[in-house]
């Protein structure tokens, strides 16, 4: 839908801001790279992956992810002492976007670059976690862990607020695009199919817990987040829906049960994606579902 005007105007502000705190100061010129630079990719234009990362929802499933993934003492550690996310949130969120968007939408050339990028910075992390247990941000198994809580969250929210409902099948096509992507960062025994994936968190599931750091960053994130105080308004509605599509053991580990109910939860999340999605423009208007390149 076009728009012209002060609303036409209050769109391009809006979405100018949303863009530029997600890709960072450089989305623009990444953006430009990725969509318009011509060669074979990883993924077909009409690929699931492609539908699901493209769309407004991603925002819900990105804060869901970062909830689920600190439940992993030792992921969560090699995150409190590596990445800032204190610090520096907005360019940990700038550097996950910047890669999503390359590994799904790039080309092959350059979703393969960023991987190797992302695999060399892993190597260097690593570490011990408050108990002593030593950890490495290359270990294939926190690897794993760290994909199925990003595939599965950003895999629900767009099931629950997506803009294209997935057809049959599509859902465990998506886990096999996605896994790809987690394969090459060294990530093993990458679940297939939702069956599989379900079994996964059903392995990992006596490892999870909140440690101090984990409960920091649920505060962080949900209470304290790095926003102006007016924009925190339009942060509550997303942050209550992502918490909603936590599973119930999730919420309880976080302590944040409360933040939960049955009708503003999911409520705010649906207000949060139209409001993105809004302020954005849909994938398609945004040419990442037009793509014709080949694939790789």
């Amino acid at each position: 839908m076009t728009f012209s005007g002060p609303l036409a105007s209050a769109q391009a502000r809006m979405g100018h801001a949303l863009f530029t705190r997600i890709a960072g100061p450089d989305g623009y010129e990444a953006r430009a790279r990725i969509h318009e630079t011509p060669g074979p990719r990883w993924f077909p234009a009409d690929a699931p992956i492609r539908r699901v990362h493209g769309d407004a929802s991603t925002f819900v499933g990105g804060l869901r992810a970062l909830l689920l993934q600190s439940l992993h003492p030792l992921a969560m550690a090699g995150v409190a002492g590596h990445s800032g996310y204190r610090g520096d949130p907005w360019g940990r969120l700038a550097r996950t976007s910047t890669f999503l968007a390359f590994t799904t939408f790039g080309t092959a050339e350059d979703a393969q670059d960023m991987v190797d990028r992302i695999r060399a910075v892993h190597e260097r992390v690593r570490g011990k976690t408050e108990d002593g247990r030593p950890y490495r941000a290359s270990d294939p198994r926190l690897l794993t862990w760290v994909h199925i809580a990003e595939a599965d969250s950003f895999l629900t929210a767009y099931e629950r607020y997506g803009e294209r409902p997935l057809g049959p099948g599509e859902a465990d096509e998506y886990l096999q695009q996605s896994g790809r992507v987690a394969a090459a960062l060294g990530a093993e025994n990458v679940p297939q199919t939702r069956r599989e994936l379900e079994e996964a968190f059903a392995d990992y599931r006596p490892e999870l817990e909140a440690s101090r750091e984990a409960l920091d960053t649920a505060q962080f994130l949900l209470r304290e987040p790095p926003l102006p105080r007016a924009v925190r308004l339009g942060y509550a509605p997303l942050a209550a829906g992502a918490v909603a599509l936590l599973p119930d053991w999730a919420r309880t580990e976080l302590g944040i049960d409360r933040w939960h109910t049955r009708t503003f939860g999911p409520l705010g999340g649906a207000v949060a994606t139209r409001a993105v999605r809004w302020g954005l423009g849909s994938a398609e208007s945004r040419g990442h579902l037009r793509d014709t390149s080949r694939t790789a």
